[in-house]
Parts: structure tokens; sequence; C-alpha cells
């Protein structure tokens, strides 16, 4: 009987969904805009997609789903929780308040319940002072019933986070198992602010990440399907529902990342650059064994600076849907706006009245879409002008993501890739592969499962091979959680720093497990 699992990425201007069978191949593929609330985008794409497919819907056993909705929440400041924010760390950072450098828009709405409390650890596991137990329990009884999410900090808790546990059963005791708790240690890196502020983020897209969850569900039980979920993250690989309504924070920059995905596997190359040209930017990312390369600088979302793990990327503002202004001089401008999901009704191909970057390639010749002859009037010279900027865009992007000097092979990807010529200053070679279209959407479908650890040990406790061994350990624990199947993982990632200015022989590890999924349907 043959095995199918839907993939459904949603980008700026478009939702991509396709169907695979269990060898991979692509059975069916749709686009469809991407609408203002999101939502409704993806139900048109999942529609779509097994309408084209004819395939029985009982034989789908999986399905995932790679989402904007936490990212937009945070930027659009709608949807999120109303949230307690406990620091455990007085005396020690009392200095320096949380939400310190959050915009006043965002931090009038997340700094209502605003605590510090005494606790936390040092740098090498000791207590610099005793959870303030009496203190916890009489804010946990002042914010009952005015909050239903609670982020939890603790310095150094990611060496030690005995606090912030007994902080979460305290909390639990009192408002019960309805009101959500995140924990710093297990979101972010070492870093309290930064730490802190990722923190506060998952707390405050608790709700949406469970009503995108329940919404996702629904829309396929309408489909007559019974999948597993699950959804993409930002490192590239899947994670349980649960997991995702734990912490949501983690489906931020799963676009790109699925992108990067769907491309190794179309190429068959891991290590290599991507290009994604959506309709309103251009992503390029790095291969490193077949996943994301990760960023190791602080990353702000929505004008907060947050330090947990995030791939990096570089995006520049062109793509399909970009619109070029002409001035009077015959000079231009491309970007940074965009007509996004309008595409097909702003651009002159189109009957529109917007120059798109699409219209420029169309009267070039270069593409064959919508009407020609809408912008056959335009002036050759000075779309080649445009094209040239256009291409000269992306090549420096492109030289800022190598490490070194010698060309690379590139691989182009995403519906927007037809506006990029095939060779580019800096590429090896430039790959387009079939279904370059749909990358995204076939990456979130192929991807595995991942948990990663970061931390600092002492490995004058264990001595180094052990203590690596309870690093792997960690990661892997954290995969199955996440949805992994035991038997299948492997250890992807390792990487060791030694902290010289740290006693105990100090080693700050990061460890990185991923494997396949593991089958619960029918079970």
């Amino acid at each position: 009987m043959a095995n199918y699992r839907i993939g459904i990425d949603v980008g700026g201007t478009h939702t991509d969904a396709v169907i695979l069978d269990d060898s991979y191949n692509v059975i069916a593929q749709t686009k469809a805009p991407t609408s203002t609330d999101v939502s409704s985008g993806i139900y048109q794409a999942l529609h779509e997609v097994v309408k084209t497919s004819k395939v029985d819907v009982r034989n789908i056993n999986y399905a995932m789903l790679g989402t904007t909705h936490c990212t937009n929440a945070i930027v659009e400041r709608k949807r999120l929780n109303d949230i307690a924010i406990i620091r455990i760390g007085a005396p020690a950072t009392l200095a320096i308040k949380p939400l310190l450098s959050v915009p006043d828009d965002l931090k009038a709405i997340l700094g209502k319940h605003s605590y510090i409390v005494k606790g936390g650890h040092e740098f090498d596991g000791r207590e610099i002072t005793e959870l303030d137990e009496e203190d916890l329990y009489r804010i946990v009884n002042e914010i009952k019933g005015k909050v239903d999410s609670v982020a939890i900090t603790s310095v150094f808790s990611p060496v030690t986070k005995k606090h912030e546990e007994r902080a979460a059963e305290i909390i639990t005791e009192i408002l019960g198992d309805d009101v959500a708790v995140s924990l710093s240690s297990e979101i972010g890196n070492v870093g309290l602010l930064e730490r802190e502020n990722a923190t506060i983020l998952n707390a405050a897209v608790v709700n949406v990440a469970k009503s995108t969850a329940d919404g996702f569900i629904q829309a396929l039980e309408q489909e007559g399907i019974e999948a597993d979920v699950f959804f993409g993250q930002n490192d590239g690989t899947l994670m349980s529902v649960e997991y995702t309504v734990r912490y949501p924070i983690l489906t931020i920059a799963c676009g790109p990342t699925n992108s990067l995905r769907g491309a190794a596997y179309l190429s068959n190359k891991s290590n290599t650059l991507v290009i994604d040209v959506g309709g309103t930017t251009t992503d390029i990312g790095v291969l490193v064994n077949g996943f994301p390369r990760q960023s190791s600088l602080a990353v702000e979302i929505g004008g907060v600076r947050t330090n947990f793990r995030m791939p990096d990327i570089m995006s520049v503002g062109l793509g399909g849907g970009t619109i070029v202004q002409v001035h009077e001089d015959q000079t231009f401008q491309i970007g940074p706006h965009s007509v996004g999901y309008r595409l097909q009704e702003k651009a002159l191909i189109f009957g529109g009245d917007t120059l798109t970057t699409t219209d420029v390639i169309v009267g070039l010749g270069k593409a064959v879409l919508g009407d020609p002859a809408k912008v056959a009037h335009l002036d050759k010279a000075l779309l080649e002008n445009i094209y040239t900027k256009m291409v000269s865009m992306v090549e420096e992007a492109l030289d800022k993501m190598k490490t070194s000097a010698e060309d690379m092979p590139v691989i182009l990807v995403g519906g927007g890739s037809i506006l990029l010529p095939e060779e580019l200053q800096g590429a090896s070679e430039v790959i387009r592969p079939e279904n370059f279209g749909v990358a995204n959407a076939i990456g979130s479908a192929i991807s595995q499962v991942s948990g990663e650890v970061e931390k600092i040990f002492a490995m004058d406790d264990l001595g180094r091979e052990q203590t690596i061994e309870v690093a792997k350990n960690m990661a892997k624990e954290e995969a199955i959680n996440a949805g992994a199947d035991p038997d299948q993982l492997v250890i992807v990632d390792l990487e060791y720093v030694p902290l010289a200015y740290l006693p105990g022989n100090a080693t700050r590890i990061r460890a990185k497990a991923a494997g396949a999924l593991k089958n619960t349907v029918g079970v």
C-alpha cells in the first residue's frame, strides 16, 4: 500500500503545497496566494493539492506545515498571549529590568506583569542566592486569572536550571496546566537579556501556535485526512504539534530553511549555496552537510534582540512582485516594496498599473507570462539597466555569504528564481532543479526531526569523552521529544569551544541530533 505525505510552506506571496509518495517523488503540487489571515490560504492550497493528486486520502500518513503565523503575530503585535515575566536574578540583575531594549509598543503589551525574584546561579553552577519561594508564591497568586502564559528566566540557567524548574512547579501548582510556562534554559543560549527576550516572545505566541495547529488539523480532517502533523522549525527539521505549542518561537524563519532543505534534496548536494527567490525577497543561505548554516549572531525579531538558534540567512529586497519605480530622468529604484500576493492583479502583464521585476523580464523576453504586449511599449535599454541591477543585487549578497573567494555551486529555487540568469558571478555553476518552484514545500515534506543542546559543561567532572557523550545524549533526547524515531538518530553537528576564562576546564558544547519521523499512525 502506497504511503503519502503532504508538505505546505507559507511564503509572503504564495502558499505552496506538494504531495510526495514514500520514495519522495512529487505526485502533485500547487501554489495558492497567501491570504491576509494566512489560514485560508493554507486551506486553499491543501484542498487544491489533494484534489489534483487523486490519491486515496486514507494513505496520507504525514502532514508538514511551515508557517509564518508566529512571526506575523510578533511583527504585527496581534493575537499575543497575556503573559507574566519572572526573572530569577535578584539582587545580581536589579540594575537592568526585563524588556529594556524592546520597542515601546510591544513593551506596553508584554510588560504588564514583570517581576524579579531572588535566585540564580553562577557560571559554574553555584547558587548566587537561594530561590525566594515565598515571593514566588506571592507573585503567582497575584497574577492568577490575569495571564495565560508565563516566561521564566534565571541567571545562567543553561548551566543549571534548578531554579527555573522549581518556579515552574510552583506556577503549575497554583495556576494549573492551562497556563503555559516557558523556561529560558530550553529556548535560548548563554546571555541573560537576549535569552530572556526569546523566552518572552515564546510565551507570547503560544496561543497563536495552538490555534494554527488546531486549524491545520481541522483542515486535514475536512479533507478526510488522518495524518501525523508536524511543523517546520528554523534549523530545517520538524517538530511535533506538542513540541510546537511548547516552543513556537522555533517556527520563526522556517520558510527559508525549508527552501534550503528542499534545494539539497532536489539537487543532491549537501554543501553549497542556495538562492531562494520568492515574491517579496531573495533569501540566500549556506548548506552544511545538508542543513542550513546557523547564525552565530544575535537576531532581532520584531525589534526584539534574541539569541536562540537561527539560520544564517541574508535577505535581499528582490522578488517576483518587487516594485520598480522609474523617475522622469530615467533613473530607477528597485524595491524594497512588493505587490506580494497581489502580483496577478497589480503587475502590468496581468493588466495592472504597477511595474514589477516580473514585468521587466517579460519585457526583455526572458520569460513568458501574462500578456507580453502590455509591456511592449517599455524602453528596452531601460529594462536592460534595471535587469543588470537586479542581478548585481543578488551577486553582491552572494559574495557576502561565501566563506572564501573561490566560486561555489549555487542552487536556484523558488517561483521568483526565473528572474535570475543561468550564470552568476561567484558561482561555479548555477543549478535550477526540477520542481524548483515548490522547493520550500518539498523541504517541509522531506525533513527529519532534530534536537539540539547548547550548554557549558565542566570537563573536570566527567572527563572530555564522557562529557561530550552526555551532550550527545541530551540532543538525542530532545529529538525524541520532538517526534524522532529513537532507532534512527544520528549526531549531525557537534561543536565544543573551551572557555579558558572559566574554572573547571569549562567548555561550551553544542550538539545536534537528527533522524527520521517516528510513525505513530494507527498506533
